[in-house]
């Protein structure tokens, strides 16, 4: 995991060298306190966002929870399909997929980036960790609530995935959604919001969903738990983001999106896509 942060630290550096601000006036103090109050009003921001939906926003959160529905009608089959890859997958994936998605090992990570842009004063990473830990913090206590609330038993436990107990006091009966989907996916979508190549996101994309779909071949969630997880990624990114851009002076919705985000209805393919 060491190595994970390590070469993740490399590549910020990297690819924020040179949008160190020049204006390096205020103490890391201030810094410190403005990025801190930002985390919190941003997470407030991403939370009352549905109070002010109109059509479009609500028909889009429809067709997430039409969608989730169809991926649950075969949650069952999926399940099973996936459990009997896990054998065939390499211990290294398998070992990436928990690192990256359990809470202590992603807050050594966004922790990790923001501080290397707080004591170097870079603006934009700075503000890369703010979106981060605010991001996963939002999405990770917002799961927290809803899988107690919703109690839907694990794969593992044996049961049904027609079967929930609200608040029941047991991990096996916390499996929607998942929170290493949201988690993993988070990071990935944010940090993906530096770059401009479509290919290079789609990558950042698909390794973010890794952890994801390692806990479906775990037997810890349904994939209907995985699809609705990497939804309220997007959704809590997309909200802090915006909030972030009245508090910033480095931005990363400056152009016209490039990516829309869809669901997709077929035959043989149900899903999130990403049109480039």
């Amino acid at each position: 995991m060491k190595k994970i942060i390590l070469l993740f630290l490399i590549v910020s550096n990297s690819i924020f060298a040179q949008d160190i601000p020049e204006n390096k006036s205020q103490t890391t103090w201030q810094y410190l306190k403005y990025d801190v109050g930002n985390m919190f009003k941003g997470m407030g921001y991403a939370y009352t966002r549905p109070l002010h939906w109109q059509g479009k926003q609500w028909l889009n959160f429809g067709g997430i929870v039409a969608g989730t529905g169809v991926l649950y009608l075969f949650d069952e089959e999926s399940s099973e399909f996936f459990r009997n890859q896990k054998p065939s997958i390499p211990k290294a994936i398998r070992d990436y997929g928990w690192n990256v998605g359990s809470p202590e090992k992603n807050y050594m990570i966004t922790g990790a980036v923001y501080f290397t842009g707080l004591f170097t004063k870079n603006e934009k990473l700075r503000r890369t960790g703010v979106l981060l830990v605010s991001s996963a913090s939002a999405a990770g206590l917002l799961q927290q609530l809803t899988k107690s609330a919703v109690g839907r038993a694990r794969p593992v436990s044996g049961r049904s995935k027609n079967q929930f107990f609200p608040f029941k006091d047991d991990r096996d009966f916390h499996s929607f959604p998942s929170g290493h989907t949201m988690l993993a996916f988070t990071n990935a979508y944010a940090i993906a919001k530096q770059f401009k190549n479509p290919w290079v996101k789609a990558g950042i994309y698909t390794v973010g969903l890794v952890p994801g779909i390692s806990r479906v071949w775990e037997g810890q969630h349904w994939l209907s738990d995985v699809a609705f997880g990497v939804a309220i990624s997007i959704f809590t990114v997309e909200s802090i983001d915006r909030y972030l851009d009245r508090k910033y002076e480095q931005k990363y919705n400056d152009q016209a999106k490039k990516i829309s985000w869809n669901l997709n209805f077929s035959p043989r393919q149900v899903g999130i896509v990403g049109r480039f």
